[in-house]
């Protein structure tokens, strides 16, 4: 039915019932019913829908839908009533002292009461009766409030407005509001939490604490996880509008609140001075940190973005992305890091000014199962990449590294320390030809998310419903975010003064287990192990594979690290190069790699390291 004819709908009900309670008031009190039967009689019934009807109008009663109609609504509701009789009685002794007649004084008091009675209820009960299914079908999907503050009254509401959702009721520390109602909704204490889930089926908790500390909230999910609830939260207070709170702006809860990470603003200068107004090229532009380095690139208006990817599919999408913000500005070049003609070629023809390097293979098994490849990609790659970028002028080059070139012991890491030898051989060259190239690597451990990373791999695990796979319960990582990560290479490429290693800061170690742990918890599901049999999902213990490391490592010797302007960034030791140059080991690796010859390339990768490692601890 169009909205128009629900209004008249109320218009003409309301009246009826305002001209209805007048006669039942004149029946109370006069002990019988006696319908109007004078001209008199006739207009003081008249005058009371007369009267109250511009009133609600003016008051927004016809305004609200009755089917969100909420409680509040009675209080104008009421304030409407109220001012309707009080003219209306207004009106009765202007007629009275015309001689129209006499009224008696209760009858007003009996018509305030039953007009309320008829107008409020009414509305109450056609949104309790026309709208049951739609109730019921709410109360399908109860969820919890933590915190009944100002944030929680008003996602509250958001909820009632526009989901399918029924806010059960709400959970607050503060004891002073335990078994009082907030916006119509009782208040509990946490250690309720248990039986609201059990006994209600509660199956998401909303944290609306927005300001909470990460130490605060990983206590809280500590807390709260396990109960077999999912945990879900408000995003940061900054990231609100205006203080509204939609239901859209709920949000799963990020792993990376849990770590306890403090995050450092970026340096606007250090990030302008290094991105605007530059031509610049990303390879592994389709990758996990390439894509999120070039989706921060573009905001900072680069005077062109060149992406060079192999993967054509990845490629597409990054492409595509960018070019909805940056279309004019954005180059994308299909090619392997390998095909040194390729490269040269987009390096010359776009006159690209700084490179950040994110090719490689990456992930630790399959490199150690594909060793030729690891190492033609990540050795030779980079090689290619950094005498293209020296033959071509390019101002600055950044080789995007990994804490598994500290002390390696798997391929992948060790054909990302030869990556950072080769960075800085070059950066010497310059050095001792008196250029003004800048060649740097900046070096940070796991970044949440990425692709092969944990934090995919055990989502995928819980959505499964486990088990979780493990290899050692002691096993620890170091993480970050990929945005952070993305800020801190940047920022770290504008401090670089040829040669440089820097290390980012990437806080405490994490073991895999708790980070497991938490996963399982943030999943509204509980672990299944000794202490709790019938727990939803185990953590099984796979065992190390080949490669892998107890514990990652960002420094040789942490002493020689120094400070920067950016207290998340920092300066590793100064050049370090073997006393074999290293393009006599590149050349005995490359017969290696022609002949296939696995083993002789292996020993060759480690040996390198091994006498560039013996320099470093030296001079450390």
């Amino acid at each position: 039915m169009p909205r128009l004819w629900k209004r008249v709908i109320l218009v003409v009900f309301d009246a009826f019932a305002l001209g209805f309670a007048l006669s039942a008031s004149f029946a109370l009190r006069y002990g019988q019913w006696n319908p109007p039967n004078t001209l008199d009689q006739l207009l003081i019934i008249l005058t009371g829908p007369m009267v109250a009807i511009p009133i609600f109008i003016r008051l927004g009663l016809y305004r609200a839908v009755i089917r969100y109609l909420p409680e509040r609504a009675m209080w104008t509701i009421l304030q409407a009533v109220t001012l309707s009789t009080v003219c209306w009685v207004l009106v009765v002794f202007l007629s009275e002292m015309a001689g129209r007649g006499i009224v008696p004084r209760s009858v007003p008091l009996l018509y305030w009461a039953i007009s309320l009675l008829l107008v409020g209820g009414s509305r109450f009960l056609a949104k309790r009766l026309l709208w049951a299914s739609s109730d019921a079908k709410f109360r399908e999907h109860p969820i919890v409030i933590y915190g009944a503050g100002e944030t929680g009254v008003q996602l509250a509401y958001a909820i009632r407005r526009d989901s399918t959702q029924y806010v059960l009721a709400f959970v607050d520390d503060n004891a002073s509001l335990h078994g009082r109602d907030v916006a119509g909704i009782r208040v509990y204490s946490p250690a309720s939490l248990p039986t609201l889930i059990n006994q209600y089926g509660v199956k998401e908790v909303v944290l609306s604490m927005p300001s909470l500390s990460a130490t605060q909230r990983q206590a809280l999910v500590a807390r709260i996880g396990g109960l077999g609830a999912r945990i879900r939260t408000l995003p940061p207070i900054g990231e609100l509008i205006s203080g509204r709170y939609l239901i859209s702006q709920i949000r799963e809860i990020d792993i990376d609140e849990l770590l306890g990470r403090s995050s450092v603003p970026a340096d606007r200068t250090l990030l302008r001075e290094m991105i605007e107004g530059k031509i610049i090229m990303v390879t592994g532009a389709g990758g996990s940190i390439g894509s999120e380095l070039c989706r921060l690139i573009v905001k900072w208006s680069p005077q062109r973005l060149v992406l060079f990817e192999a993967n054509e599919f990845a490629l597409y999408q990054i492409e595509r992305e960018l070019s909805a913000v940056k279309s004019h500005s954005i180059v994308p070049v299909l090619g392997s890091i390998t095909d040194a003609a390729n490269v040269r070629h987009t390096l010359n023809q776009h006159q690209v000014q700084v490179v950040f390097h994110a090719a490689a293979h990456k992930h630790v098994p399959l490199v150690e199962a594909n060793v030729i490849e690891g190492i033609r990609n990540n050795v030779f790659g980079t090689k290619t990449v950094v005498d293209a970028a020296a033959e071509s002028g390019v101002e600055s080059f950044v080789l995007i590294s990994s804490d598994k070139a500290v002390r390696p012991t798997n391929v992948m890491g060790a054909t990302k320390r030869w990556a950072e030898l080769i960075v800085q051989q070059r950066a010497l060259d310059v050095s001792r030809a008196n250029g003004t190239q800048r060649f740097c690597a900046v070096r940070f451990g796991n970044v949440l998310g990425s692709n092969g990373s944990v934090v995919p791999l055990f989502k995928e695990q819980i959505a499964k419903g486990g088990p979780i796979t493990l290899t050692d319960p002691e096993m620890t990582r170091y993480f970050m975010s990929i945005h952070e990560a993305s800020e801190l290479i940047i920022q770290a490429a504008s401090l670089s003064r040829g040669g440089d290693v820097f290390l980012l800061d990437m806080g405490e170690p994490v073991l895999i287990k708790d980070l497991a742990e938490n996963m399982i918890r943030l999943a509204g599901a509980s672990i299944r192990d000794q202490s709790n049999p019938d727990g939803d999902i185990q953590i099984v213990i796979t065992g190390k594979r080949p490669g892998e490391k107890m514990y990652e490592e960002l420094f040789y010797d942490d002493a020689t690290a120094s400070p920067t302007l950016h207290p998340k960034i920092l300066r590793g030791a100064g050049d370090i190069v073997s006393n074999r140059p290293i393009q006599d080991a590149l050349a005995e690796l490359e017969g290696a790699l022609l002949q296939r010859d696995e083993a002789t390339a292996r020993r060759v990768l480690f040996a390198q390291i091994r006498e560039s490692d013996i320099i470093e601890g030296a001079r450390n």
